[in-house]
């Protein structure tokens, strides 16, 4: 079974970036996306969409408004930064509210919740859609680390590993001979990770300690990639360094 949906929001990389998440659930099927509620009413008005990702603040109208316009409403999963509109939302009986930014394993929560409830009025005899089951999140080991990507699995040695960078809800993994992109979190990856071979020296970016080169000011250089160093990084790096106590 296919579940139809449709994205509405007014800022264009927030619907790039959901369209990627919906490319890569089996089960749902992207009718269209708007940068207008406005634009979108003819195809919910012939009930063809059965989930619709809806932005709050729009110029336009914003989502509760066009919420309440609806006549006949698919199930809908609100999609804003503000999270003050959490509880309203929920009075309007929304399926689930995510907060930009938000990472894929949420996404797919959302979808699931979605998919089992268009399930339980479905007749009996009629075939059950899967569930979507997340990623594997990297194993760490002594000595290396097993990541999941592209439907392989990737061995990667902490003495080849260079760096890491966050995107969003992925990671990608740097060696002398490959990138890797990964679902992962760069914050629990700083958390177990050996503190005695990397460090994070920014909100995007883990090094490994004896790969870098060179420090000048706020940046370093590290595989002859010149890599910034957040304020809030700085103390740790000087102390895994050695340069502070």
């Amino acid at each position: 079974m296919k579940i139809r949906c449709a994205i509405i929001d007014d800022e264009f990389l927030a619907r790039q970036y959901l369209k990627d998440y919906v490319g890569k659930i089996p089960f749902l099927e992207l009718a269209g996306d708007f940068n207008s509620p406005l634009k979108a009413i003819e195809l919910l008005k012939n009930n063809e969409i059965d989930l619709l990702f809806l932005d709050i603040q729009m110029p336009d109208i914003s989502g509760i408004d066009f919420i309440r316009s609806l006549e006949h409403k698919p199930y809908i999963i609100l999609t804003t930064a503000y999270k003050e509109y959490a509880l309203e939302g929920y009075e309007l009986n929304v399926t689930d509210y995510l907060l930009k930014p938000f990472p894929f394993e949420r996404f797919v929560k959302a979808v699931n919740k979605v998919m089992e409830l268009i399930e339980k009025k479905r007749p009996v005899n009629e075939s059950v859609t899967t569930p979507v089951e997340l990623p594997h999140q990297p194993q760490l080991h002594d000595d290396c680390l097993m990541v999941r990507a592209d439907r392989k699995y990737y061995l990667i040695n902490y003495d080849d590993l260079i760096y890491i960078e966050g995107q969003k809800a992925y990671v990608t993994f740097y060696t002398k001979t490959q990138q890797i992109t990964a679902l992962a979190s760069l914050k629990e990856l700083e958390e177990r990770l050996p503190k005695d071979r990397f460090v994070r020296i920014h909100k995007s970016y883990i090094v490994a300690i004896k790969k870098i080169h060179s420090l000048e000011g706020n940046s370093l250089e590290i595989a002859r990639k010149i890599l910034p160093i957040g304020k809030n990084y700085a103390d740790g790096l000087d102390k895994a360094l050695g340069l502070k106590k």
